[in-house]
């Protein structure tokens, strides 16, 4: 994984459902539109999670990657809409 550019960071390694979504879910809410978010996890789960999340709360999922039991996610807090 190229190093990629996050405002924020959270570990959720070690944590099962739903604990790792409940954690992205109460910092993204502290997060200003257009910042990401860094987030490592062990649980499988969590891919299933992010992406529903990202889909549903009109995030970018921009990386969600897996190596050595490792997942690893950047969300970009989806834009404010102004209309």
């Amino acid at each position: 994984m190229s190093s990629p550019e996050y405002e924020h960071f959270v570990d959720t390694r070690g944590l099962v459902c739903p604990e790792p979504l409940m954690i992205v879910r109460n910092k993204v809410r502290t997060m200003h539109h257009g910042e990401r978010l860094f987030v490592l996890a062990t649980d499988p789960s969590t891919d299933r999670d992010f992406r529903n999340f990202c889909r549903f709360m009109k995030h970018t999922l921009e990386l969600a990657e897996v190596a050595n039991n490792e997942h690893k996610y950047v969300i970009r807090k989806g834009v404010q809409d102004t209309s």
